[in-house]
């Protein structure tokens, strides 16, 4: 039996004795006749099946989920300058998941990736050159407790506890959900730091006034197939990750974050290691006005030494990185343009590197290019598109024009590589 069956088989027969002693049923919301009853229906959860705070035993029990498609045409020239096109179309994300809120203090939620697309792999190999649907892994799983309400914690508005696979979060990108990020993609310094890591791990949560902190411990236990992380939670036989992150409200229209995490994995000693770097820490920023807005990160941190295993002292050595993205809603709550400026670089010839999508891609006969695996050790990105949103943010399309340049100086004669990404992408959820 697969994790998921098992979760639903579980969760059921709960969720029926839930709204069993709550008595009468909530009434079902009517069928959207318009356009706009449409977007409303959408954007009100449609998936909360049972919602009833008098209820002792289930106070909320609902479903979510995303759908997101993307297609792109790329042009580059590789280190030696060759000239090379390519086009992509994708099933980014297709995740479905269930949550609850029982016993007045407890919530618990778990959602599942139930696609995987191998049509452009960065390193292809036999059996993993298609598109699968169905059961992947899943993308977080967790019980979480407020400590505040149980115990009745005056002097703080929010303090919680969780346990289980966590969303690691370091940046503004990582912290933003994919279903309301401006750009199709996030920047190449913040994937780095934030690499969609799912580790198994232990939060706790706080907050008074404008601040708020969060106090996380990580297993370092990683990959138990090629290209993924463990499939559900793991254990703690490995190393440690230490996590903290501060956040600031210093206005209503002004928000400041930092983080920082730790990594003590030691793979020599036979030690999983989930993380490709020793520490990271950003420091971001979010600022509105009218309809502008700005969002600015600063990424530093240091990859580490043959500790992390098999690293090529080229690798090694600290790395550094900044993201500036203006946005402007051109027809409020409707109509989007944003650009985005990233630049990383680092100490070694080779300690920074591409995104995966798409340049970073196998482009295939006649000549596959040389592009040096991606890495280098200065890359610069600019985008800028639009964002449609056709329902907020639950139904939207967007489409964007990105520009890289990398320095790969160990690649060839010249050491660059270049590509210009035409994006067009889908995003829904509910």
């Amino acid at each position: 039996m697969n994790h998921l069956t098992h979760a639903l088989r579980c969760a059921l027969p709960v969720a029926l004795t839930g709204l069993a002693c709550a008595g009468e049923l909530p009434p079902v919301a009517p069928a959207p006749t318009g356009d706009g009853d449409w977007c409303e229906w959408l954007s009100s959860k449609p998936g909360t099946f049972y919602k009833n705070s008098e209820n002792p035993w289930i106070q909320e029990f609902g479903v979510f989920g995303r759908f997101q498609w993307q297609a792109a045409y790329l042009w580059g020239e590789d280190t030696t300058g060759y000239d090379f096109s390519d086009d992509y179309t994708e099933v980014r994300r297709f995740r479905l998941g269930a949550k609850m809120k029982f016993l007045q203090f407890f919530e618990a939620k778990a959602n599942v990736n139930l696609v995987d697309d191998a049509r452009h792999s960065v390193l292809p190999w036999p059996g993993n050159d298609s598109l699968g649907w169905g059961y992947e892994d899943f993308d977080e799983a967790y019980l979480k407790f407020n400590i505040k309400d149980a115990l009745g914690i005056d002097f703080l508005d929010e303090l919680a506890i969780a346990y289980g696979r966590h969303k690691f979060e370091l940046g503004y990108e990582a912290r933003a959900s994919s279903k309301e990020l401006l750009t199709i993609e996030r920047s190449a310094i913040s994937n780095k730091v934030y690499g969609s890591y799912r580790p198994t791990g232990i939060h706790l949560e706080g907050a008074k006034g404008p601040w708020s902190a969060v106090l996380g411990l990580y297993s370092t236990d990683a990959i138990t197939r090629v290209g993924g992380n463990i499939e559900f939670i793991g254990g703690w036989n490995d190393g440690l990750a230490y996590f903290t992150s501060v956040g600031y409200e210093a206005r209503e229209n002004l928000n400041f974050v930092w983080d920082f995490v730790y990594n003590d994995a030691d793979q020599r000693s036979g030690d999983d290691n989930l993380w490709g770097y020793r520490w990271a820490t950003s420091l971001s920023m979010q600022y509105e006005e009218g309809p502008w807005g700005l969002i600015v990160d600063g990424i530093y941190g240091d990859n580490g030494s043959s500790r992390l295993g098999n690293l090529a002292p080229n690798r090694q050595g600290d790395f550094w990185g900044l993201v500036v993205m203006p946005y402007y809603w051109i027809v409020e709550d409707k109509l989007q343009g944003v650009v985005r400026y990233q630049y990383q670089g680092s100490e070694e010839s080779r300690g920074i590197r591409l995104n995966s999508r798409y340049t970073r891609r196998d482009h295939g006969f006649p000549v596959n290019a040389s592009i040096a695996g991606g890495r280098g050790n200065e890359h610069h990105s600019i985008y800028a598109g639009l964002n449609y949103l056709i329902c907020g943010h639950n139904l939207k399309v967007q489409a964007g024009l990105e520009y890289d340049w990398l320095n790969a100086p160990m690649a060839g004669t010249d050491g660059d590589v270049s590509a210009l990404t035409a994006w067009f992408g889908f995003r829904s959820y509910f």
